[in-house]
This record gives structure tokens, sequence and C-alpha cells, in this order.
């Protein structure tokens, strides 16, 4: 319980201001003797409770934006319940492959030196209409894959806040966390009705990752988008890495 409480508070704080965190957790709790669906939706139990912590101070310090948080959410919900019916069955290590090419594809989109007004919309300037339907279409893609694995989903969902919406990354996070939430909730009933949730273990890691969601929201806010882009992409090389070689 101690080992998987420091290891969600790094996770929680990973996942909050870039991604992966779930790729720390979920070594662990293979280690620690359970099978890949159980792990899988064990890991929900931390997810939802991180979630709801970071949501919550996202809103205490300003930043919200209930509709189209709420919206985005919508979209990505059948997604996510196929999705986690699917890993239900899922065993083995090989999404670990594909994930690592996805999150590697994903750093290239936010790396690439465009034109700003080609990519996303100057600050202040309203979104067209293409672009919001655009993403609300992804939105279900996005759901469809953090139902299934979950794992890396924050690097996916702050490519399509970032690019198509034109959000900065402070307002991404506050939007991400909110979305990975309300869809975590249907992807946790999915696995515990299949019986794929070790209780005790979820809640010891949900300890963690709640208090590291909530250090990762304050530091969004306080150290404002350059320190949340550092992280994000020296994290996600460094996992795509590890993936590639494990």
């Amino acid at each position: 319980m101690v080992l998987l409480l420091l290891v969600g508070v790094a996770a929680g704080f990973l996942n909050v201001v870039a991604g992966g965190g779930s790729l720390l957790t979920m070594p662990v709790m293979i280690f620690l003797g359970l099978s890949g669906p159980t792990t899988n939706g064990t890991n929900r139990v931390a997810i939802l409770a991180q979630n709801i912590t970071a949501v919550r101070a996202f809103w205490r310090q300003g930043f919200s934006s209930f509709r189209l948080s709420l919206t985005l959410s919508l979209c990505a919900l059948p997604g996510a319940a196929a999705g986690a019916y699917l890993g239900t069955r899922l065993e083995g290590v090989w999404f670990n492959r594909v994930l690592a090419i996805v999150m590697l594809g994903v750093m290239l989109l936010m790396l690439l030196k465009k034109k700003k007004s080609s990519v996303s919309p100057p600050e202040g300037q309203t979104v067209s209409s293409q672009r919001v339907w655009a993403a609300h279409l992804l939105m279900v893609l996005i759901g469809l894959y953090g139902g299934f694995i979950q794992a890396g989903v924050g690097f996916l969902l702050m490519a399509v806040l970032h690019r198509i919406l034109g959000e900065d990354l402070v307002r991404v996070n506050m939007h991400k966390v909110f979305i990975i939430g309300s869809y975590t909730l249907v992807a946790l009933v999915i696995f515990a009705g299949k019986g794929h949730v070790q209780w005790s273990a979820g809640l010891g890691l949900a300890a963690g990752n709640s208090i590291g969601g909530w250090i990762g929201s304050y530091f969004a806010v306080k150290k404002g988008e350059g320190a949340i882009r550092i992280i994000f992409n020296v994290t996600l090389l460094a996992l795509a890495i590890k993936l590639l070689l494990s």
C-alpha cells in the first residue's frame, strides 16, 4: 500500500500536467501479481479519484469551462464503453508497442513547426465550427482508446485540445481532467461488472493519485504553459523509448 501510494503521487502529477502516469502504476500492479485486465480495471479507481480532485482544484483557481468540457465528455462516453469492454479481454503486453508508436506520433504533431494560423487559431479568436466539430468527433475515438487501455490518453487529448481547438496548455489540462474523469466512471463500472477491480489496491493508488493530481493542477496554473510543455515532451519521449526497448 505504501508503494502504491508513492507511485500514485508521481503518476497523478504526470497525468495532470502531461500524461503517461498509468505507465508507472500499471507495471507496479503487474509486479504485485494482478492480471492484465484486473490491473487495467483497478487503475481506473485511481484515475477517477485523481481527476475529480484536479477538476475541483482547477475550478477553485478560476479555471473552468464546463459547457465545452461536458459536450466533449459526452462524445467520449460511447467509445469509452466499447473500449472498456474490449479492455476486460486484454491480456499480455503487446499493447505497449502500439502505445509507443502513438506517443511518438503525438510528440511529432506537438513539435511540428507550422504557421500558427494554419494549425490553431490565434489567441482570443473564435474557433471555427469545423474545428469544434472535428474535436468532438475525435473524442469518440479518444474515448475508445481511453476505455481500452487508458495509458497515454492524456497525450492524445492534449494534441486535440491544443492543436485543433487552440487552447493554451493550462486550459487544455483543465478540460482534459474533466473529460477523463467523466468517461473513466463508465469504464470503471464495466471493469467492476466483469470482476476486474482489486478495490484495496485501487483505493491505495487512488489516495496517491489524488494527492499528485492536486499538486499537478496547482503546478499547471502557477508555472504556466512553458513548464507544462517541457514536462510533456520529456515524459513523452522517455516513455516511448522505454516501451520500444521493453
